[in-house]
């Protein structure tokens, strides 16, 4: 049935799943995409969001700019995000098989926190490689942390985390993320939640802590990290892409690269049996961070109708 066709005052609207930051089914990151967003207010959007179940749910609108693809509006089951790395890179992918054509193509998906650039390259069958331009460079947001409160809140030891010139910091390219280093792949995996002390640890009401360490599984890989966040209604999340691009001005900081462009891979959703992998390229012009850009794989897997 199409998008006309009613039962009382509810559509039939159109909607995709899809694994990303993966080009394997059932590992990365769960997405669900509503094609036909159109009437839907917002309490509609977050119970559908609930109702779905996975870190974020895009809706899709027409764009206000005749030049733009869409508009999207992303939920997490608790709340609205202004912005996403894996709804972005996902919905790119989803668009870009829809519309057919070129192998490669390019377009302007409109965001809360702005337009944000794609490019899109597809792959067999149905998946793809979307990257994005980061829509507002990565900015070192003020915050306090104490160490041994943070540690307590994810059960490690202060061995564990005490890292000489990796320090605690909140940075934010339009989601705000607590960036807490740890010394191993040891530590992540020891990492356990405390709900009770979580929020007082890592920020407040909103509080996301991404937890990283530069031991990998895979060698051609920089970083192993995990993202926690339970005020989204998420305890983990397979793949944070908000987070990459947010962790572009902590590493720009703390790495002191060169000028020119930059690569890190980033492994993600191991612990949850999601294994993920993000690309993080950036820029730098006179010691400054110029520019980012997330890039992963994204592929289809379930297409149908829901009634809203």
């Amino acid at each position: 049935m199409s998008h006309e066709d009613c039962e009382g005052n509810r559509l039939r609207r159109r909607f995709a799943t899809l694994d990303v930051f993966t080009s394997t089914r059932f590992a990365g990151n769960p997405l669900a995409v509503v094609l036909e967003s159109s009437g839907l207010e917002t309490e509609a959007m977050q119970s559908i969001a609930r109702e779905f179940n996975l870190s974020e749910t895009v809706f899709v609108f027409p764009p206000k700019s005749p030049a733009h693809r869409a508009a999207l509006r992303i939920f997490t089951p608790g709340r609205e995000l202004p912005f996403a790395g894996h709804p972005t890179v996902g919905t790119a992918v989803l668009l870009a098989h829809l519309d057919g054509g070129d192998a490669k193509r390019e377009f302007v998906l409109e965001e809360t926190v702005g337009p944000v650039p794609c490019r899109v390259r597809e792959g067999e069958g149905e998946a793809g490689h979307a990257e994005f331009e980061v829509p507002r460079l990565p900015a070192r947001e003020p915050a306090t942390f104490d160490i041994d409160a943070m540690s307590a809140a994810l059960g490690l030891t202060a061995a564990e985390t005490r890292i000489t010139g990796w320090p605690p910091e909140q940075w934010s390219a339009g989601n705000p993320f607590a960036f807490f280093p740890v010394r191993s792949l040891e530590a992540i995996r020891n990492c356990r939640v405390n709900l009770a002390k979580f929020g007082d640890a890592f920020g407040g009401a909103q509080a996301a802590a991404f937890v990283f360490c530069r031991e990998t599984l895979d060698a051609r890989n920089q970083f192993h990290a995990r993202m926690f966040s339970p005020s989204m209604g998420i305890i983990e999340d397979p793949a944070t892409g908000s987070a990459a691009a947010a962790f572009a001005g902590y590493v720009a900081v703390h790495e002191r690269h060169g000028d020119g462009e930059h690569r890190v891979r980033i492994e993600q959703g191991v612990e949850m049996g999601r294994p993920s992998l993000m690309e993080l390229t950036f820029r730098m012009a006179s010691g400054r961070l110029a520019g980012a850009a997330i890039g992963g794989d994204a592929v289809m897997v379930t297409e149908g109708t829901l009634q809203a």
